[in-house]
Order: structure tokens, then C-alpha cells, then sequence
């Protein structure tokens, strides 16, 4: 099978973020069929839908996978689940939140998956990661780039860049001391 290359949105917003996001990573590279070929920095935003929780650590991986988009769906769930993912509220608190953003140029529609991610084009904290490392990238039935909706979707949003950065190689903080705040 060839490879087709995919986009991960990932977010966290309790006990440590950073941790949970290193161990999603980690875990998914640990997958056969799945290897990270980039990775956005990290992220932290306002809650969206629910908001009596804490703000969220998001990021964007690219990855190249053999697995077909159903496949990866699960794996996806199977990480979300590894690192104790419950899912009580609606956009509600979670540990980790792995989605699906894009597969290739391809258009899904099923009951379990749909790629393009149905909300992504209005979600600045996928947009803003997501442009950080495909900013050329046409989503599939919007003909606009990554980097053209993160422009639209900017203004009033609140995404701030972390002094938190994900290394590749290791899948490792690549920065000395993370401030507690960034650790909650």
C-alpha cells in the first residue's frame, strides 16, 4: 500500500498537559503504519463549546501511514483511550483529544468519520498548528489553503504560542524548564 500523508489535531486540558501530549506522540509513532513527519508547536487556548474548564494545550502532527483513514480513526481512539479519555461533556475537560483533520485530498463521508474534520475551518486552534506546517495545504472542498483560513479565522481569537516545543527525533521536551503554568 502507498503511503498517504494525514493530519492529527491534538489537545489536552488536564493533570499534565505537556506529558499527555509527548505520550499521544509517542504512542502513535509506536503504530505500525504511522510515522510523524512534522510537528506544529504547541498551543494554548480558550475552551470552545464548554466553557467552565481549563484552557487547552493544542497541536498539528503530519504523518505518513499505510493504514486506511478507518484504521487510523481507531488507532487514534485506542491512543484516547490508553491515556484515559472519558468522554462525559460535550467539549468538555479530557486528557487527551486526538482528531483527524485531513487524510491526503481526500473527501469522507461515513457515519463514524468524516475528513475533511467538520468543524476544523472554524476552529483557530486547529487552523494556527495546522498552517505552522502545511500552510500550502488545499483543504478538500473549501478550495482555500490552510494558511487562507487561519488568516480568516484570526481576528478575535486567542491562541498563544507555548515556550513548550515538541522534538521530533525524541519525541521529548526540547526546552530546559517548562513554567508550571504550561504543566497544568
Amino acid at each position: 500500500m502507498t503511503e498517504a500523508i494525514a493530519y492529527i489535531g491534538l489537545g489536552t486540558n488536564l493533570g499534565r498537559r505537556m506529558a499527555h501530549l509527548e505520550k499521544a506522540l509517542r504512542r502513535l509513532e509506536d503504530r505500525n503504519g504511522v510515522r510523524i513527519t512534522q510537528l506544529s508547536s504547541v498551543y494554548e487556548t480558550a475552551p470552545v463549546g464548554y466553557l467552565n474548564q481549563p484552557d487547552f494545550l493544542n497541536a498539528c502532527a503530519e504523518i505518513k501511514t499505510t493504514r486506511s483513514p478507518m484504521d487510523l480513526l481507531h488507532i487514534l481512539l485506542d491512543v484516547e483511550q490508553e491515556l484515559h479519555r472519558v468522554r462525559r461533556i460535550r467539549w468538555g475537560p479530557r486528557t487527551i483529544d486526538l482528531d483527524l483533520l485531513l487524510y491526503d485530498d481526500r473527501i469522507i463521508q461515513e457515519e463514524q468519520l468524516v475528513v475533511p474534520h467538520p468543524r476544523m475551518t472554524d476552529r483557530s486552534f486547529v487552523l494556527v498548528p495546522l498552517a505552522e506546517i502545511a500552510p500550502d495545504v488545499v483543504i478538500p472542498g473549501t478550495g482555500q489553503t490552510v494558511a487562507w483560513w487561519a488568516e480568516e479565522r484570526k481576528q478575535g481569537s486567542e491562541v498563544v504560542k507555548s515556550p513548550y516545543t515538541l522534538n521530533l527525533q525524541s519525541l521529548t521536551a526540547a526546552i530546559k524548564e517548562v513554567p508550571e503554568k504550561w504543566n497544568r
